[in-house]
């Protein structure tokens, strides 16, 4: 009887073991949200990766905030919502027009 209840216990712990994996590597979709779902979801998180296409996502962060690693500066970007284009910030190197 131990043996039944111990394989029984390790069956449960494997599938939730299954199941909270597959869940936490699911991203939130952007076309699936509203723009300004979006940007609350991001300012909430302060930086978080989004799907934003059936192949696409990219890490996104707030506008104002030290998220992005030198010298990497938050940059406007757009992303698909449901309600159409919607700005965000990803990090990325700023381009510099330098004089001749």
């Amino acid at each position: 009887m131990n043996v039944r209840y111990a394989m029984k216990s390790l069956s449960i712990t494997v599938v939730a073991s299954i199941v909270f994996c597959g869940a936490a590597q699911a991203r939130p979709d952007t076309r699936a949200m509203t723009c300004s779902e979006t940007q609350a979801l991001i300012q909430s998180r302060h930086a978080i990766v989004l799907t934003t296409g059936p192949d696409t996502y990219d890490r996104y962060v707030r506008q104002y905030g030290n998220e992005c690693d030198s010298p990497e500066v938050p940059m406007p970007a757009s992303v698909p919502a449901r309600d159409g284009p919607c700005s965000v910030y990803r990090c990325d190197e700023p381009a510099f027009d330098f004089p001749n």
